[in-house]
């Protein structure tokens, strides 16, 4: 089985122009107008704003998402998901047996400061 990755590159010029930050979601809920399940997030990323998310995260319930801590990536361009613009993208990986693109969340172990810069 080959393991292809992608090409190697600069540190500098890829990672360091990523602002990813962790933020923690205060509102949550079903976004029907997505085509695919998926939650429409409101996240606080501190003195960085409020930021709206729309992701595949529906394997887990509302409830252990609203407050959960998350990582984002505020600069990226803003990315209409149905009828909303989905301000920043929410790191995940793919949800346990679950259908292609059903995410969990890359979150900090510890009670993390929002607007903490991933490094």
């Amino acid at each position: 089985m080959s393991q292809e990755i992608k090409p190697v590159v600069s540190k500098e010029e890829v990672f360091d122009k990523l602002e990813i930050r962790v933020g923690r979601v205060i509102d949550v809920e079903r976004e029907p107008s997505a085509p695919k399940p998926s939650y429409k997030m409101l996240i606080d990323f501190g003195k960085f704003g409020r930021r709206v998310s729309v992701g595949r995260f529906t394997q887990h319930p509302i409830e252990e998402v609203k407050g959960r801590l998350v990582l984002g990536v505020l600069n990226f361009e803003p990315r209409p998901i149905g009828n909303v613009t989905s301000e920043v993208l929410v790191l995940g990986v793919q949800f346990p047996k679950a259908e292609s693109g059903e995410a969990t969340f890359v979150s900090p172990l510890a009670n993390a400061k929002v607007g903490s810069k991933l490094f």
